[in-house]
């Protein structure tokens, strides 16, 4: 289980506090959706959980024990809004490669599979991509990682609707078998894939619930 415990945050680029006593609990099999406006700290939270901020208060666990920042990159994999705009691979093969000293082709066609892409041609560049299947690519790139949570900020963001229902459909399965965390200004779009929906607001979580 993964467990946020009052944590504050305030970066160096704002004047006041973005995250101001966050509490949440969240485990595998269970998604957790965080809704929040522009400018509400969403970003900032996947930031601060992935190990890639450092909260000024409060603790973050798993599974009982509390983690640093260190630990807490080893654990989480993340893909930030419009990860297709840091694709640095020449080719899709490439882009896979990234950060692995080797990489058994088994395991590679694994996490091409669970995104739907296990028949893409890995000598292509990203960039020739469709806009879902780069997204697809992009949580691929984590997948390969073996995180014990997936982070996703915006997963949605940019694209049209039939490619959003690609992305949505993929997250659906990959929430049975990892903790998953999404934050998003378009919470109804998620209505079916989330168990737990939480919306940031003035630096705290609380529940919220879908319109009917």
């Amino acid at each position: 289980m993964l467990e946020l415990k009052g944590l504050h945050y305030q970066p160096a680029t704002s004047a006041k506090p973005i995250l101001k006593g966050v509490n949440l609990s969240a485990r595998p099999g269970k998604p957790v959706l965080i809704a929040g406006s522009s400018g509400s700290g969403k970003t900032s939270l996947v930031e601060v959980i992935s190990g890639l901020s450092r909260p000024e208060k409060g603790t973050i666990s798993w599974k009982q024990q509390i983690l640093k920042e260190a630990q807490r990159r080893w654990l989480c994999g993340v893909v930030f809004q419009f990860p297709e705009r840091h694709f640095l691979g020449v080719t899709i093969a490439q882009e896979l490669r990234l950060g692995h000293r080797r990489l058994k082709g088994e395991t590679q066609t694994k996490a091409l599979s669970q995104v739907g892409l296990a028949d893409i041609d890995l000598r292509q560049p990203p960039e020739k991509l469709s806009g879902g299947q780069q997204r697809r690519l992009a949580v691929a790139v984590q997948l390969l990682r073996k995180p014990n949570i997936l982070l996703l900020d915006e997963p949605t963001a940019g694209l049209d609707w039939s490619v959003r229902d690609e992305v949505l459909s993929l997250l659906k399965v990959l929430s049975k078998e990892q903790l998953l965390i999404v934050v998003t200004h378009e919470p109804e779009l998620f209505k079916d894939l989330t168990i737990k929906p939480y919306v940031l607001q003035n630096g705290s979580l609380s529940p919220m619930e879908f319109s009917s």
